[in-house]
């Protein structure tokens, strides 16, 4: 059980880590630092989009438009953050 638990942690953490990259990669596109008419860049924003895009969009319906500033990532991060401590807490309670 305990390495279930693990290896879901662990993809929670990856994931987690693939939203960061993606914030950080809108940035560097939004002010102009890396150029999508790079096909490496693009293939790689291409590729960040949809694994973190399905995930994102229902949490941007909910959040308010702040312009801008997207927080939905934040939210997301903190969401997973939150659903792997459970589980261990879940899991630690299932042991006592």
């Amino acid at each position: 059980m305990y390495s279930l638990l693990s290896l879901i942690s662990t993809v929670i953490q990856i994931y987690i880590w693939i939203l960061i990259a993606s914030a950080v990669l809108s940035w560097l596109i939004a002010f102009n630092v890396v150029n999508t008419r790079n096909h490496v860049v693009a293939m790689i924003a291409e590729a960040l989009w949809r694994l973190t895009d399905p995930a994102l969009r229902p949490i941007r319906q909910f959040l308010p438009n702040l312009g801008g500033l997207d927080l939905s990532p934040v939210v997301l991060i903190l969401l997973l953050i939150f659903l792997r401590r459970l589980m261990f807490e879940i899991f630690l309670g299932m042991m006592v």
